[in-house]
């Protein structure tokens, strides 16, 4: 895949515009999008840059300034490399794959899997390496680590996947001088800091090194009106943050979650922050279900326990490091029978 025609030519396109977006920032993103949507011939592409186009449409648009920021502030290389892993890999080639193989095989794929994971990592780490390997062949090319302790020894395993992309939620304490020289040669990865005391410091460093990076900010009911009032979002943009994750504590109530997406929905439209808000669990099942009819999320906990995360109220389905990811997929995704075909 790194070197297909097509990548070439998307990544050729790329790079002429990170050239452009210095001298003319507004003109060479407008014409990449228009460009772009020119040559969508899939729905969640054709949908994303449609949004992209009429959201820049607006003048004053935050995320102008924010885009400019990242050109500037993150190094080429690294903002090539995952821009195309998520954004070709994933959500281009990637998707295609995903429905042809939901087709094919007869459940529900999900575009991107979140993995809690914690120490002791390397017990497992052959088991996570075979689950990104099935998952690659499934089209399957976004992944989410969740690390609460030094994810050191994740970089091995992210290093064998070149053709990923990597979010690694990790604590702002994890963000080091030795951290950051492992982090810097993998283009294909972002850091995602928990916004926490250090936070600062952390995205200091990070922008310092001029690698692309995200906050996260887990929420229960307490922190609701922190959310809607757009408190969060006014002081994370202080930290220069691509994205603003909403991360749900374990049992905040779906109804929460649901208020904290569509406040996030509502800050996107508003572009009036450089960041993006992302509720984690919502707003990746709706991508999910752009890309295939049929939304599932899925989600393991540090035992390997599959959690469908669009139903909360399930039995987890099994272990990964027993039965391997697609064997847990087809298990708690299947494909519904249309009536029509009974």
């Amino acid at each position: 895949m790194e070197n297909s025609m097509s990548r070439i030519l998307i990544e050729t396109t790329v790079r002429q515009t990170l050239k452009g977006l210095k001298e003319n920032p507004k003109r060479s993103i407008r014409n990449l999008v228009d460009m772009a949507l020119h040559f969508s011939d899939g729905r969640f592409q054709s949908h994303f840059f449609q949004t992209a186009r009429t959201m820049l449409e607006h003048e004053e648009s935050a995320y102008y300034t924010l885009i400019e920021d990242a050109v500037n502030h993150i190094e080429t290389e690294h903002l090539v490399k995952f821009g195309m892993n998520l954004g070709y890999n994933s959500c281009t080639w990637g998707a295609q794959r995903i429905r042809m193989n939901e087709k094919r095989l007869g459940f529900n794929i999900p575009w991107t899997v979140l993995f809690l994971m914690d120490d002791p990592y390397s017990t497992h780490l052959p088991q996570y390496d075979l689950a990104i390997q099935e998952g690659e062949q499934l089209g399957i090319y976004s992944w989410i680590f969740l690390s609460h302790s030094d994810p050191l020894e994740l970089f091995p395993l992210i290093e064998r996947h070149p053709d990923s992309a990597f979010f690694l939620f990790c604590r702002s304490e994890d963000i080091n001088h030795p951290i950051l020289d492992e982090i810097l040669p993998l283009k294909h990865l972002m850091p995602v800091v928990r916004w926490e005391d250090g936070a600062d410091e952390a995205c200091t460093m990070l922008r310092n090194a001029q690698l692309p990076y995200s906050v996260y900010y887990p929420y229960s009911q307490k922190d609701l009106q922190f959310i809607l009032n757009g408190d969060l979002f006014n002081e994370a943009q202080q930290l220069h943050p691509l994205f603003t994750a909403l991360a749900a504590k374990p049992g905040c109530p779906v109804n929460i979650q649901h208020l904290a997406h569509q406040a996030a929905i509502q800050v996107r439209k508003g572009q009036s922050y450089h960041t993006v808000p992302w509720e984690l669990s919502c707003d990746t099942q709706n991508l999910d279900e752009i890309i295939s009819d049929d939304s599932c999320c899925a989600f393991f906990d540090e035992k390997g326990q599959l959690f469908a995360l669009d139903h909360p109220d399930r039995a987890p389905f099994g272990d990964l490091f027993q039965k391997g990811l697609i064997a847990l997929l087809r298990q708690a995704y299947p494909k519904s029978v249309p009536a029509s075909s009974r």
